[in-house]
């Protein structure tokens, strides 16, 4: 749920610039009425290509009983061009790296191969999916790890990608259990798993924890997308969360996805606001996935 209002809220905010936005307490899902909403055709509590990709991800998840990639792949089709688990079957703001990676599923590419490898690659489309793999995963945090970065493969090979994934999934794990410092926490079991994968541990230290205490921009690049996250984090409860996300401005929608996904783990159901949680839309496609995960 966290998630999923996160990338609501944040969609009738997506490209602005920082300056251009409403003021934080005026954030909502619907806009204050002269504000030039992004998606001026999506209807308040809407959520876009991040949350129907979730739950694209936790359908195939306990269908499969495991993270099958090429079912995962094959969701992904059925999204794209028949609107599964989309909000009135209605596809918009697809990112162009997992456009492309679906023409390649089309054209009969196997699913682990898909993703893009390219340094312009790094976009944060395999981040905002990926939380439904930590809260249904029970295995070791290595299987999670490696799940994590299969998962991604699909649309994002990049290793950066992969491994922002990983930390992001072990991140949640650590906030599921309520660990102290969640994030810490998450990152040293990271860096004990890529002790024996050279080129992730590389990624991991001279890339990505490189730029952990640049300023926050809420673009769509990956690296800059998880510390955007992690700022918003530390902004104060669920609301304050993914407000300060979305004061970012520019990909609101993701990182708002993104915090909030953590926030709502964080601070329990009842934490998120209940407004958001009675207008969120689609709640019937969400609704039966819940339960099944809840009962597995």
């Amino acid at each position: 749920m966290g998630l999923l209002i996160g990338d609501a809220l944040g969609v009738p905010y997506e490209f602005h610039d920082p300056v251009n936005l409403p003021a934080k307490d005026l954030l909502e899902f619907e806009p204050p009425k002269d504000f030039a909403r992004a998606h001026s055709g999506t209807p308040p509590g809407t959520w876009s290509d991040d949350g129907a990709q979730a739950l694209c991800l936790l359908a195939s998840l306990l269908h499969c009983h495991k993270l099958e990639p090429q079912d995962l792949g094959n969701r992904f089709i059925n999204w794209c061009e028949n609107g599964y688990l989309a909000v009135n079957a209605r596809v918009f703001d697809v990112g162009i790296q997992t456009s492309n990676a679906i023409q390649k599923l089309i054209r009969g590419v196997p699913a682990l191969e898909a993703g893009g490898i390219g340094e312009y690659t790094q976009g944060n489309g395999s981040l905002m999916r990926v939380l439904p793999l930590a809260l249904w995963h029970r295995g070791s945090d290595a299987d999670l790890v490696q799940n994590a970065h299969d998962q991604s493969r699909v649309t994002h090979a990049h290793v950066i990608v992969q491994a922002c994934c990983a930390l992001y999934c072990l991140w949640a794990r650590r906030t599921l259990e309520q660990t102290a410092n969640p994030w810490d926490a998450a990152l040293e079991s990271l860096r004990a798993i890529y002790a024996t994968q050279p080129e992730y541990l590389n990624a991991l230290e001279t890339r990505i924890l490189n730029q952990q205490n640049a300023k926050p921009n809420g673009t769509g690049y990956v690296i800059d997308c998880l510390f955007s996250a992690k700022w918003a984090l530390e902004q104060g409860n669920f609301e304050a969360v993914v407000k300060a996300a979305i004061s970012l401005g520019h990909d609101t929608d993701t990182t708002a996805c993104v915090a909030g996904g953590i926030a709502g783990i964080r601070d329990r159901f009842t934490g998120i606001p209940a407004r958001w949680r009675s207008d969120l839309r689609g709640q019937d496609l969400l609704e039966p996935l819940l339960k099944e995960l809840l009962l597995r």
